[in-house]
């Protein structure tokens, strides 16, 4: 297989889950942008054999370095050896965790392929739902959510789930989150907001900027976005439902009156293990839950007035065409100045609001459309910022 964003949290955890299993999987390929000395301890633990890196420079340090250690593990550089190895041929399985706009075209080549492809990174989906399932069933790919609630309303469903929820007997997708670090603030503590503190999530360990927009609910807004693409479902059959224990991963509400509900510890190894097993299930290397132990389940609605980022993405998911990848690209611009101090958390949904209003909608038929949204809205939103910095 091959971990595309080996060096992330979702990367980590997933070799951790297969060197558990050293008789079911062989590495093919790790990748990672920057990180070239976690890069470099991975291809020392698991022998992959190729791994890639995002500049010239830093492969050239990371081959000189392998090569020191006796390894004969081949290191390339830049986005076309990236989009090579995930949709290389030497490879079954692939796991897309790479954070942001930026996992989309190695996930497609992954796609196009025709392998399993074990979806972590979400916004593949937001920006190019309709493109990418198409590319799905056209080309014969395995398509596995990891995000831990999409992966709960995977294992709640029937088998065989698309062509409509109400075909199957599925009323609602109810879909959980933590709230975050800030539930039940007032809105003038959320404007004295610091980076250390949204980044300090209270039940799940994850990287700064999937921390940061669970902070603000936007990572919520876009798994409803790409539970209606995975799942064939409109914005409206989606409940998104604040369980700050984070036990229950998500349900599925059936027209008897029954809710399936998928349990278990706040730990991604879990849909992890899923993923690499399906239809099987393996050791994750996690901790049964314990009921008595947790004592207590509770729920409650999301507050949109101080977290409006969740209605910013229903509405983007309504508007269709070229609107997600419009609000996606400007949150990441926007979570990206916060994390650098030039952007105070509560304005995150001021600015990613403004872009949206200012981005025209287009039709998403192309591929090079929504990387045309994708680059607009990066363009706007860099010349909002300004304003709002001022």
């Amino acid at each position: 297989m091959t971990v595309l964003g080996a060096t992330g949290s979702i990367g980590r955890s997933t070799l951790d889950v297969i060197g558990r299993h050293p008789e079911r999987y062989r590495l093919h390929a790790l990748t990672a942008h920057r990180s070239r000395e976690t890069l470099r301890d991975q291809c020392l633990a698991h022998r992959p054999d190729i791994a890639v890196l995002g500049t010239e420079d830093d492969a050239a340090w990371l081959r000189a370095a392998l090569s020191d250690a006796g390894l004969d593990t081949e290191v390339r550089a830049g986005e076309a050896a990236l989009a090579e190895v995930a949709g290389s041929r030497d490879s079954d399985v692939v796991m897309a965790a790479i954070m942001g706009a930026a996992g989309l075209m190695p996930t497609l080549a992954a796609v196009r392929a025709g392998k399993r492809v074990l979806l972590a990174n979400k916004e593949a989906l937001v920006m190019s739902g309709a493109l990418f399932m198409d590319a799905v069933d056209r080309h014969g790919a395995v398509l596995l959510p990891i995000d831990s609630e999409h992966n709960a309303i995977y294992q709640c469903l029937p088998t065989e789930h698309r062509g409509g929820l109400t075909r199957h007997g599925v009323t609602q997708l109810l879909l959980t989150a933590s709230g975050g670090p800030f539930r039940g603030w007032s809105q003038a503590q959320l404007d004295e907001v610091t980076p250390e503190q949204a980044c300090a999530h209270p039940n799940w360990s994850m990287g700064r900027k999937i921390s940061v927009d669970s902070a603000t609910l936007m990572n919520k807004g876009l798994e409803l976005i790409e539970a209606c693409w995975l799942f064939d479902a409109r914005p409206e059959q989606i409940q998104v439902v604040v369980h700050p224990q984070s036990v229950i991963h998500s349900m599925a509400a059936y027209s008897d009156g029954s809710v399936i509900a998928q349990m278990g510890n706040p730990d991604m190894r879990t849909p992890i293990a899923h993923g690499l097993a399906w239809p099987e299930r393996i050791d994750a290397g996690v901790a049964p839950l314990d009921l008595f132990a947790v004592a207590r389940l509770d729920f409650e609605a999301p507050d949109e007035s101080r977290f409006p980022c969740l209605r910013l993405a229903r509405e983007a998911m309504a508007a269709g065409g070229t609107a997600p990848a419009t609000l996606n690209a400007a949150n990441e611009v926007a979570v990206a100045a916060f994390l650098e101090g030039r952007l105070k958390f509560a304005q995150i949904p001021a600015l990613v609001a403004v872009v949206c209003e200012a981005c025209e909608v287009q039709s998403a038929h192309t591929l090079e459309a929504v990387l045309a949204a994708d680059a607009t809205a990066r363009r706007v939103a860099e010349r909002e910022l300004s304003r709002f910095t001022s």
